[in-house]
């Protein structure tokens, strides 16, 4: 499964590395015995990688180096095949070729590299939420999980990374086509072929869908005492959501409203009790149950917890309610135009 052409040990050390690297000094691993986590801080030599293809010992990668990182992966905690199906359709309509694992346990990585030089973290997990909102599961964990490394965090959070030799032949840390599930028969001929995507990739995704962050505003704290009635200093699309409930994208319209009503101050519990309230307004579509209490308080939950700003215009879940009269809206077409005009007088 590894390989059906014969490589050179340090060729396929040197393929590895060049996919699976981050922090020079230390790695994580686990007892294969007991599965129990531990940190390593040691030199990562080819040694580490060796023990790691040929089973002795795993080796987890921690991808945040500074601020930058070569790749970016997201942790599909469950069996269910359909939301890393859809991240790697939803990646390939940005022209991002994002590559399914399965697992040392039993779910599934879903990986996305990057150039030599490595990208911005801030901007690659930005983009990855992106697209986890939009298959609606903003929740699953993303790796590097901060976008830098600060004063207070020396190394951050591994991750294991695949091909550990004691797993392999048995289905395991192996990528799998995202058609049907099944291991590529060549492991090595597919990263060598994989497809390594650079900044302006990102940047790309970021202006295109209007993911940088927009002005704050202060407003009014909506009151769940008046059945969400009268005048919000929320956007547009907000004020029509709760106004007239959602058919689709539940998920993603309490975790964005949550984010605006952080925004505005309105405390987490006060949060769950409007969004109590308009989940009572949803009509699903195709026999779908309406989210339930404790759906919106682990959406509002993660909303609060988590440094979300974006106001999330160019989402599938949000994009019906957008109004011409948005100030966000207005907000963005003038820094397009503005854009546009300042490229148009470079010569």
């Amino acid at each position: 499964m590894l390989g059906r052409h014969e490589r050179k040990t340090e060729d396929k050390i040197r393929l590895f590395r060049s996919f699976f690297s981050g922090l020079p000094q230390v790695y994580g691993t686990y007892d294969l015995k007991t599965g129990r986590a531990r940190q390593v801080k040691e030199q990562i030599t080819n040694e580490v990688l060796l023990a790691h293809l040929t089973g002795k010992q795993s080796y987890g990668v921690y991808l945040l180096a500074k601020d930058r990182t070569r790749a970016i992966a997201v942790d599909f905690d469950t069996r269910d095949r359909t939301a890393p199906s859809e991240f790697v359709a939803r990646a390939s309509h940005y022209d991002l070729s994002a590559y399914i694992e399965c697992s040392k346990s039993k779910g599934f990585h879903a990986w996305i590299f990057f150039d030599k030089q490595g990208v911005i973290a801030r901007k690659a997990r930005l983009v990855v939420q992106h697209i986890l909102e939009e298959i609606e599961q903003p929740q699953t964990e993303i790796f590097p999980k901060q976008d830098e490394i600060s004063a207070n965090m020396r190394y951050g959070n591994f991750i294991n990374t695949p091909l550990f030799g004691g797993l392999v032949p048995k289905g395991k840390t192996v990528f799998v086509d995202p058609a049907t599930f099944s291991p590529y028969p060549d492991q090595w001929d597919l990263l060598e072929s994989a497809k390594r995507h650079n900044e302006s990739a990102l940047n790309e995704i970021i202006e295109i869908n209007n993911l940088s962050e927009a002005p704050q505003h202060q407003s009014p704290i909506p009151n769940p005492e008046n059945g969400n009635r009268g005048t919000f200093s929320l956007p547009p699309c907000a004020q029509k959501m709760l106004r007239d409930g959602m058919s689709q994208f539940q998920r993603v319209g309490c975790f964005r409203l949550a984010v605006h009503f952080k925004r505005v101050g309105l405390p987490y519990d006060l949060a769950v009790a409007v969004l109590k309230t308009w989940a009572k307004k949803n009509r699903p579509a195709n026999g779908k149950e309406v989210i339930r209490e404790p759906e919106i308080q682990s959406q509002t939950s993660y909303a609060y917890e988590h440094p979300y700003s974006g106001y999330g215009c160019q989402s599938p879940a949000i994009e019906p309610y957008c109004e011409a009269s948005c100030p966000v809206k207005k907000w963005r077409e003038e820094k397009k135009a503005s854009s546009s005009e300042n490229t148009g007088k470079i010569r």
